[in-house]
Order: structure tokens, then C-alpha cells, then sequence
């Protein structure tokens, strides 16, 4: 069987790596086999044991060694040398062979979407065979312009990536039910958004900004999800299962 890519994207802080964790052990707990990928060579601390993990072959630690530079130096220096184990980590994971692979991109996302780094990645692996679960920070999308911010990082990624894309509102339980109402509503309905943005500010370049995205087709209604809960990973699978196996579930085509 093929294997699908997950490439969890998403700024700092968004939790790109407890959702890791979070689909992972839903699959797990499905019977879906499944392997997780580390792909931030700078990651101190992780919330689950990567299977493969790129601090295997590059850390910061040594990169600040080697190349005499501080911290925010190795991290562009580390994510410009992931291209180059692309082809290591391809054969690590058709050497695991699971259906699944959940890959934790680095904390900040422009080292992924933005350096070439991300564009070869996705290259080796199979652009055809990935997809991409973009998360919304759910403090900044509850006020209108940080959700107009959030959709324009978003669609910024689509177009790097050149990638399908599961959008989701991460770590939705932080948020009152009513804001998470209000967020979700505007993913669905871009002209209550618009109306929220003039109440909040009259600045033209919001309207302009959000013109733009909606004339491209950009909105998209979000998954609320939670990694404390469990919530929304089936909704997640399922959007997946949309993409590659017309809605056929997966666990029918393993077992």
C-alpha cells in the first residue's frame, strides 16, 4: 500500500507536536499502523518518541560548533540541511512501511514553508501521496483580524507547498464556546467576517487583504480539534481518507 504524508504545519506555538502525539495514538487505538516523523532539528523536548528523528543526523548543538553561529543562525543553517538527508529519511521510512506518516515540521514555520528545505522534502516523498493539516492558533483567530492573519499564513503555505490542505482550529477546548462558535463561523461564512472586521477596524488593507482571499477561493470551514481531548481526530482521518481513497476507509484496505 501506499504510504500518505501528514505534514503538521502551523506557526509557534500552534502545537504542531501534541497533535503529533494526539493522531497518532487515535490511529494507534483504530489498529491504523502509523509512524511518526521529527523533522526540528532544534526540538528540545517532544511530547512522544519520534520514530525517526532528525536529530539523528543534525542537531543545532553542532551546527552552532561547526558553523560559529547563535541559535537563530543553526536553526536557518539546520533547516537548509534537512534537503540534504531527504533521500535518508525516505528510505528510513519505507524501511518502517507504515500506511501512515505523521510528520512534526520545525516550531517556526517559515523554515519549512519558506526555505527550500520544505519544497524537497515533499518532493522526494511523493507530492501526490501528502497532504497538509494547517493549525490555527486559537488565541490569535478568536479576534477578526488575527483570524484574517491566521488564513492569509495559511494560504501563504498552500501556495509554497503546492500540497492538498486539512485546516484546523488546534487546541479548540482553550477556547470559550462562544468564541469558538464565533471562529468557526467565520470560516463558513466569510461575510460575517467581513462584517466583524469593519467593527473592529475601518483600516482599508484589512478589506483589501480579505478580498484577496476570498476572490481566490481561500476560505475554508475548520476542523475544531483538541490533542488534550482527542477531539476532531476522526474528522481529521476522515478528511484524509476523502482525499486519496474517495471515502473509503482505511482500515477496510489494511485488514
Amino acid at each position: 500500500m501506499d504510504q500518505v504524508f501528514v505534514f503538521m504545519v502551523g506557526t509557534a506555538g500552534a502545537g504542531k507536536s501534541y497533535l503529533t502525539k494526539a493522531f497518532s495514538e487515535w490511529l494507534d487505538f483504530k489498529k491504523i499502523d502509523n509512524i511518526t516523523v521529527n523533522l526540528d532539528p532544534g526540538a528540545e523536548k517532544l511530547p512522544y518518541n519520534p520514530d525517526i528523528d532528525v536529530r539523528e543526523w543534525i542537531t543545532l548543538a553542532d551546527i552552532m560548533e561547526k558553523y560559529d553561529v547563535g541559535p537563530n543562525g543553526a536553526q536557518i543553517i539546520g533547516a537548509d540541511l534537512i534537503s540534504t538527508i531527504a533521500k535518508d529519511l525516505k528510505d528510513e521510512i519505507e524501511y518502517e512501511g507504515a500506511p501512515y506518516v505523521i510528520i512534526d515540521t520545525p516550531g517556526q514555520m517559515e523554515l519549512f514553508t519558506m526555505r527550500r528545505s520544505g519544497e524537497v522534502i515533499i518532493r522526494v516523498l511523493g507530492r501526490e501521496r501528502s497532504v497538509m493539516v494547517y493549525l490555527f492558533d486559537p488565541v490569535v483567530s478568536k479576534t477578526p483580524s488575527g483570524f484574517l492573519s491566521c488564513l492569509f499564513m495559511c494560504s501563504s503555505a498552500v501556495f509554497r507547498l503546492n500540497v492538498p490542505q486539512i485546516p484546523v482550529l488546534a487546541k479548540a477546548d482553550v477556547l470559550e464556546e462562544h468564541e469558538l462558535e464565533k471562529v468557526l463561523e467565520w470560516s463558513n461564512d466569510p461575510d460575517a467576517l467581513y462584517d466583524d472586521l469593519l467593527k473592529e477596524s475601518e483600516k482599508v488593507l484589512s478589506g483589501e487583504l480579505f478580498y484577496m482571499l476570498r476572490e481566490l477561493g481561500l476560505f475554508r470551514p475548520l476542523i475544531p480539534v483538541s490533542a488534550v481531548t482527542g477531539y476532531g481526530m476522526d474528522d481529521i482521518y476522515d478528511g484524509i481518507q476523502e482525499l486519496f481513497y474517495g471515502g473509503d476507509d482505511l482500515e477496510k484496505l489494511i485488514y
